[in-house]
């Protein structure tokens, strides 16, 4: 039987308690919720009470959600629940392990890995001509390519980002609203323009957009081009064909990088067509400069209810 244990922790400035407490101390509740243990605060010290494991795992993830906020300035709930997802799973969760920025917006915002996950995706990124970034929605797979690509432009790696998608309905139908073909389509590509938005103002989205220095286009637009000095997005790779995966991954020229993203539970392909993306991951693994990296839902950087909505599913599909 595990003994009883309590553990004190002073929280050095009233910024990081607000912080680490959350609104109507939302986030003590939870680390409480999940890990059995009782947290009592007063002022800017907390004890923290319960069996010797739950304190010592409750103080790690306190020590860590402190480190994070001094590294970031800020936390969110997708911080606590994942500082406590990986306390649960032994994962090394040091907030250390999240410090470095891979990119700043123009408002003054630092881009960070939220995960290790997503830390490993980066480097996969970095050290690859041919990343498949494979993941759960919200697990950042598109926007830390996009992130990517922008920064090795700003570097001078690269000449262009290449932005590709495939015009595939997801379950609805486009085919009968109005505009002309751009119009049509647009909806496909919202967000990508949404990403290149936040990374680098609208104003300097367009302008790059123009002057063709970043190109967004459907999939079926890339048949017949290469592609030289790019950094080319695949996103929704699931909805690919086998036939127009490999039409885009022989466009890649030279000195080019090349990531495509997917979800592999969420193909919309219509009539029973074979998703390209899953081909891919049968016949590329030995590839060298092919890199294949999952992203999982600990790596859910949305609303906490994504993970476990992501959970279901796949408990639902295991038990079919």
């Amino acid at each position: 039987m595990q003994k009883n244990d309590s553990m004190k922790i002073d929280v050095l400035t009233n910024d990081e308690a607000q912080a680490l407490f959350g609104s109507e101390d939302a986030y003590l509740k939870t680390i409480e919720d999940q890990l059995n243990v009782s947290i009592l605060a007063r002022g800017n010290e907390l004890t923290i009470q319960g069996e010797d494991a739950a304190v010592r795992s409750a103080k790690k993830v306190i020590n860590n959600l402190i480190e994070l906020y001094r590294i970031k300035k800020q936390l969110l709930v997708t911080d606590v629940y994942y500082q406590l997802d990986e306390e649960k799973s032994g994962a090394d969760n040091s907030a250390a392990n999240l410090k470095d920025v891979v990119y700043t917006t123009p408002t003054k915002k630092s881009i960070r890995a939220r995960t290790a996950g997503q830390k490993k995706y980066i480097q996969t990124m970095e050290n690859n001509d041919i990343v498949f970034g494979i993941g759960p929605a919200g697990t950042g797979k598109t926007f830390l390519a996009v992130v990517m690509a922008i920064r090795d432009l700003k570097r001078k790696k690269k000449e262009r980002i290449v932005l590709v998608r495939p015009a595939v309905e997801a379950g609805e139908s486009l085919g009968f609203l109005p505009g002309d073909l751009k119009e049509k389509i647009d909806p496909y590509l919202r967000p990508l323009y949404d990403a290149l938005n936040f990374l680098l103002g609208q104003e300097n989205s367009n302008k790059l957009i123009e002057r063709n220095v970043i190109e967004i286009a459907p999939l079926a637009y890339m048949r017949g081009r290469t592609l030289d000095n790019a950094f080319i997005i695949l996103d929704e790779a699931q909805n690919t064909t086998e036939e127009q995966m490999k039409m885009f991954l022989t466009r890649i020229g030279f000195n080019s990088k090349a990531v495509v993203t997917g979800d592999l539970t969420q193909v919309d392909l219509p009539g029973g067509k074979k998703s390209g993306l899953k081909q891919c991951q049968k016949i590329m693994q030995n590839i060298p400069s092919i890199e294949f990296y999952a992203l999982t839902e600990t790596d859910v950087v949305r609303h906490p209810l994504v993970k476990e909505i992501i959970r279901a599913y796949e408990q639902d599909a295991s038990n079919n």
